[in-house]
């Protein structure tokens, strides 16, 4: 039997009967209690599994952080939907809503606009958190240390526009921190332009974003007003479901300052 399918044994065990001393799991699962013994010495280190004032094991709350990250990607979808189909029928433009998994983001849905020129951005596809809208809009509000490991690695380009140079792309993030949104000028796709708004979770932490992309050229000033007011509206109303409780709009505020909110 293999340790991970050995861990997910000892997990449920714990979570149906426990705090366990090593001795009972070993027992119950009748597994070696060495085996155990090491298993819930990585749980531990992973911050999965705790130990109590009495030494017995018991689940830490760091599993119901990873639950909660997927259900409310799981509820993404759902709360965005409607503002999706409105901001789409009014700028004729696609909105994409991505939600954010390890360091990228997912395209979860879409709505099409009535632009000739579409981005058609397949369900599931997974984009690179340097470049686009959702990307960077995520990417500007994340920790200090996950946006470090982000400008740490390689960053892939897809278009002469894509910015690959990490002090670029840093100082691009705090330009969108300063107003609130991020702008994809061709780095995706040649020709195709976008703007976009990030979503927080109940931990004040980006789980998302909200794009509208098409055609028509995006750029900071009073032609974009607009659209910035439809996401942003948007956003933030998805926020304060998702259990946001700070400021809105997202603007002048580092990630530590918002994650402590």
């Amino acid at each position: 039997m293999s340790s991970i399918k050995r861990s997910v044994q000892i997990l449920e065990l714990v979570a149906r009967r426990g705090p366990l001393g090593v001795r009972a799991v070993a027992q119950q699962l009748q597994l070696p209690l060495g085996s155990v013994h090491r298993i819930l010495l990585d749980l531990e280190e992973e911050a999965i599994i705790d130990r109590n004032a009495e030494n017995e094991w018991e689940l830490s709350y760091r599993l119901l952080e990873i639950v909660g990250a997927q259900l409310d990607r799981i509820e993404l979808p759902r709360l965005a939907r409607p503002f999706a189909e409105r901001i789409a029928e009014q700028t004729r433009e696609t909105v994409n809503v991505y939600a954010l998994s390890a360091l990228a983001c997912v395209c979860v849905d879409k709505v099409r606009g009535n632009e000739g020129m579409q981005m058609d951005m397949r369900i599931g596809t997974r984009g690179a958190i340097n470049a686009g809208g959702a990307g960077k809009a995520v990417l500007a509000y994340m920790s200090d240390s996950d946006r470090e490991r982000v400008l740490a690695l390689p960053l892939p380009s897809m278009t002469a526009s894509t910015i690959t140079d990490p002090e670029v792309l840093r100082a691009e993030l705090v330009r969108i921190r300063r107003r609130g949104y991020s702008i994809d000028d061709q780095e995706v796709v040649v020709g195709v332009y976008c703007i976009s708004v990030p979503v927080f979770d109940r931990t004040g932490r980006p789980v998302g974003a909200l794009s509208i992309t098409g055609p028509s050229v995006k750029k900071p000033g009073p032609d974009l007003q607009p659209l910035v007011t439809m996401l942003s509206e948007a956003c933030g109303t998805i926020s304060r479901k998702m259990g946001y409780a700070g400021h809105w709009p997202p603007v002048d505020a580092e990630p530590s300052v918002r994650q402590s909110a």
